[in-house]
């Protein structure tokens, strides 16, 4: 049986999230949100699809697992998991993406210790070609 549906267009349920409507309709397209039918049944005109309080937390798990900086696949396979028996598939989800995040802190402070000494070299130097701009050359 499908969720209860309520008056809620599909730019109310936007709004909700903080996203736009063509971001609602992305999702629908890849599948992490359904598209509920018209409510003629016809599938083209003849009113707007509602969405219910289902919809709308469904929409905000994706837009806080994105914040989280899982891929839409992630999410996928998030929503698909059920929160009182598929703790261990989560936790390996969660563990796979710190790493990522890990990997990436590494490497952005990397490129922070490598910017500060370039602009430290460019203000003790007097003369000659500037330490930052030979170094994007290179």
């Amino acid at each position: 049986m499908p969720p209860a549906r309520s008056a809620m267009t599909i730019a109310r349920l936007a709004a909700s999230a903080g996203v736009g409507v063509e971001t609602v309709r992305y999702y629908q397209r890849r599948g992490l949100l359904e598209t509920p039918p018209r409510p003629d049944g016809s599938g083209s005109g003849g009113g707007a699809r509602r969405y219910g309080v289902e919809d709308v937390r469904r929409l905000r798990f994706i837009r806080s697992a994105q914040a989280a900086g899982f891929t839409l696949e992630q999410i996928g396979e998030l929503l698909a998991l059920d929160a009182g028996t598929d703790r261990a598939r989560a936790r390996v989800l969660a563990g796979a993406r710190l790493g990522e995040l890990d990997a990436k802190i590494a490497e952005l402070e990397a490129a922070r210790a490598a910017l500060r000494r370039l602009a430290t070299a460019c203000a003790d130097g007097g003369t000659g070609p500037c330490p930052i701009l030979e170094a994007f050359e290179g």
